[in-house]
Formats: structure tokens, sequence, C-alpha cells
């Protein structure tokens, strides 16, 4: 690394790699995540470089969140995990931005 990489400001940027880790359905490890919309016990809204992602279960909690990497992990007992097309995303940000007003 030369002198000016190493003073050039640190931009937090998302990695462009997108993987799902799924460890027996209790622990889910996304990477490629660019920002949480929105998320409780029961669902997880994700932006993720691959488009919306949503999972879904029973008592999930956020077990890990980082921003600047991009990573977040999920615990809970998972049930469903599907990538929404823009149609689908649009409409679950609106109820959940409805729901949270």
């Amino acid at each position: 690394m030369n002198y000016y990489q190493q003073n050039q400001p640190q931009t937090n940027t998302v990695p462009e790699n997108h993987d799902l880790v799924m460890k027996g359905r209790k622990l889910l490890e996304i990477t490629g995540v660019k920002e949480v919309e929105s998320f409780d016990n029961e669902e997880f809204l994700l932006d993720t470089v691959m488009g919306a992602l949503a999972v879904r279960g029973e008592n999930l909690q956020m077990q890990n969140l980082d921003v600047d990497k991009g990573i977040v992990s999920i615990k809970g007992r998972i049930l469903d995990i599907v990538y929404l097309d823009e149609q689908h995303a649009e409409k679950a940000k609106g109820f959940f931005s409805k729901l949270f007003k």
C-alpha cells in the first residue's frame, strides 16, 4: 500500500458478494446487505446487493449486525427465505412504513 492509498478516507461500501449460510434452521448469516429495511420477531426485510430479501420465522432476533461489512445474522426458527421482485418489495416496504408510523 502506498502513501496515497494509506491517506485516503475509508468509505463504507458493502461487498459485492452475497451469501446466505443457514445453520440448522436456527441461525442465518447473510452477507451483501445494504440496509435492514424493517424487522420484528416474525419477519426481516433486507435490501441486499442481489435485491430485496424477506426472512420469515418465529422468535427471530438480530444476532449480529455489521453495517460496514454488510453482514447480518438472524437467530430464531427460520421458516421462509424469499427474494422479492420490485413490485413485491415496494408493497412490503409500504406496509411496514404504515405499521411503524
